[in-house]
């Protein structure tokens, strides 16, 4: 998030004037360099047929009333302007997709309110009930971010939520939220955490714990620092103001959480000063080399972003710069927020896509054969360069919301800077999201730009947009998105019209492996197409998403086979699938 470079900064004809955020910098007006620009490309939207789908606003209708509290004065605090999260989950083992979504607070001593977190229990067609008293979740802190993960296999979704002051661990007895945090040994740090996910590093069967760390933050620093917008005043500063902070990781002893980031090679310091490196705001989990174990990607903001290669016995090696995914194409650090994985060209290649600052274009770094770990950023070459750069972008993910078969790509897009337009005329404080649909078409017409006249208005309507994730509410097979506001009410979408096209849903149960199967590699064969997923509800920005994996099967009737990969390494076979069900695979019984 280079705010001290673009936030406070003016740019006109490909020039930008670098104003500090205490005022003007002496230093000359430099050139931006610029990501390499391809050939305008023929629209492929006027030469396809597009899919008939449509995303309606449904919040008011579905029962949903949130709306997140940033805690707001007027001192422009910075993590004031920087949630939440949000995140699927049947906490109550009903077969359909309930709703938590993270909130914030008051200050201490600038207001009496006290916002909740909340949690929404779904009646299967996309109906929700607000259970978060009965559920034991009616807790009031400033919240950032959620992971959900069975961590001790008992068969109930549990929740991490993360926040400024530490994490909170809640264990789902049968529907009702323990707070076991202290005897759990998980609250990770006393600072600003922000993404989270449960993974299982080294294939015992349960699940650990991965932690961003922001940066090192206390109001009474931020008070005393002269944040101002030129002709504005007050501003939010920019993230190298402050000292970075390290991720944690906490390994899963039998329900007990131990932090081993030293050990296994978490803590990443900068070389001259000692100091932590990272300023994590979103980590993506992926097997990127095949080997059986869990990689980490950390998106961080104006800092190299992170790789951490699984060497085995609970190491890890950072290999961020090597492997090509730290930088941009010419060599600089990024605003990074929210991240997530996909083999979007249906090849057995692996794409990380990385949400970045407003000016700045999305990244998609590329690898063609993915276990030799080497990426290249190709966001230009597949359609996401010039119309991802002007806005500022936090949660986004790959999912396929017309189930051809194809993994499409959608951006949660809002400013930080309340009064950023009367410094950059050509920046919102609201924005509109952004939906690029896989075309299918190979180089730059692969991705194309959908707007109001091809998904409906809703989607599109400008808001301060952070979090994001999708789930299948309501039993009809196609994927619905909600989306967070900073300061706002949270938004649903249903997905109308996706559903016109086959599909298959799975849901993994792990048994050696953990429950959840988080972690485990499916590969799903239909006439042509083969798909690849793995298992990792932890994506976006500070948001988890659903745990089934969907697959769209465009106009097949069957899918012709499924490989599953279990964390275990045992491998289940099955198929012919039946298109238009949801299959239970569990590890030891085949499909119920």
């Amino acid at each position: 998030m280079n705010r001290a470079r673009i936030l406070s900064g003016l740019v006109t004809a490909g020039l930008f004037v670098c104003l500090s955020a205490a005022g003007c910098s002496p230093t000359p007006v430099a050139k931006v360099v610029a990501e390499p620009v391809a050939p305008k490309a023929v629209d492929p939207i006027n030469k396809l047929s597009l899919p008939s789908v449509t995303f309606r606003d449904i919040t008011a209708e579905s029962g949903l009333s949130f709306t997140h509290h940033n805690g707001m004065t007027g001192e422009k605090l910075l993590p004031e302007t920087m949630g939440s999260g949000v995140a699927f989950l049947d906490y109550d083992n009903d077969g359909d997709q309930d709703l938590f979504l993270v909130n914030s607070c008051p200050w201490p001593g600038k207001g009496e309110e006290k916002p909740t977190q909340r949690l929404y229990q779904n009646d299967g067609k996309g109906h929700f009930k607000d259970v978060t008293k009965e559920a034991g979740l009616d807790k009031t802190y400033f919240g950032m971010g959620v992971a959900v993960g069975d961590y001790d296999n008992d068969g109930d979704p549990d929740l991490y939520v993360t926040a400024v002051g530490g994490g909170h661990l809640y264990r789902n007895d049968g529907g009702k939220f323990v707070d076991v945090t202290d005897a759990s040994h998980a609250k990770a740090s006393d600072g600003w955490l922000t993404s989270a996910a449960f993974f299982d590093m080294e294939n015992d069967g349960d699940l650990d714990l991965f932690v961003c760390s922001y940066v090192a933050w206390s109001p009474e620093f931020d008070k005393a620092q002269s944040f101002n917008l030129a002709g504005v005043g007050r501003s939010f500063g920019p993230p190298n103001a402050f000292r970075g902070a390290f991720c944690i990781l906490l390994r899963n002893d039998g329900g007990k959480f131990a932090d081993v980031s030293e050990e296994a090679g978490i803590r990443i310091r900068k070389a001259e000063l000692k100091d932590p490196m990272a300023k994590a705001l979103g980590v993506a989990p992926c097997d990127v080399d095949g080997d059986g174990l869990v990689d980490l990607a950390v998106a961080n903001d104006t800092v190299p972003n992170f790789l951490f290669h699984n060497l085995g016995k609970g190491r890890f090696e950072e290999v961020g710069i090597t492997a090509g995914i730290a930088f941009d194409q010419a060599g600089s650090p990024r605003g990074a927020m929210g991240t997530d994985w996909g083999d979007f060209r249906n090849d057995n290649s692996l794409g990380l896509a990385v949400a970045n600052f407003a000016n700045e274009m999305i990244a998609l770094y590329v690898a063609d054969t993915p276990k030799d770990m080497q990426f290249s950023d190709m966001a230009p070459y597949y359609g996401l360069g010039a119309p991802t750069q002007p806005p500022l972008k936090f949660g986004l993910f790959f999912f396929d919301f017309d189930l051809d078969g194809r993994l499409d790509l959608l951006s949660a897009n809002g400013h930080l800077e309340p009064d950023v337009s009367k410094v950059q005329a050509s920046e919102q404080y609201a924005q509109s999201a952004q939906l690029y649909w896989n075309t299918g078409r190979k180089g730059r017409e692969m991705f194309a730009l959908l707007r109001e006249r091809e998904a409906g208005e809703d989607l599109f309507k400008p808001v301060v947009g952070r979090g994001s994730t999708y789930a299948d509410i309501d039993g009809d097979g196609d994927l619905d998105v909600v989306l967070t506001v900073n300061g706002g009410p949270m938004r649903l979408l249903r997905n109308d019209g996706g559903n016109a096209n086959r599909w298959i849903r799975l849901n993994l149960r792990g048994n050696g492996s953990n429950r959840d199967a988080i972690g485990a590699r499916v590969v799903l064969k239909s006439g042509e197409i083969t798909q690849r997923r793995q298992l990792f509800p932890a994506k976006g920005y500070l948001s988890s998403v659903e745990k089934a994996l969907t697959f769209g099967l465009g106009k097949a009737e069957t899918a012709d086979s499924v490989e599953i990969t279990w964390p275990s390494g045992k491998v289940t076979k099955r198929g012919p699938l039946t298109a238009g069900k949801a299959y239970l695979i569990d590890e030891a019984d085949g499909v119920k």
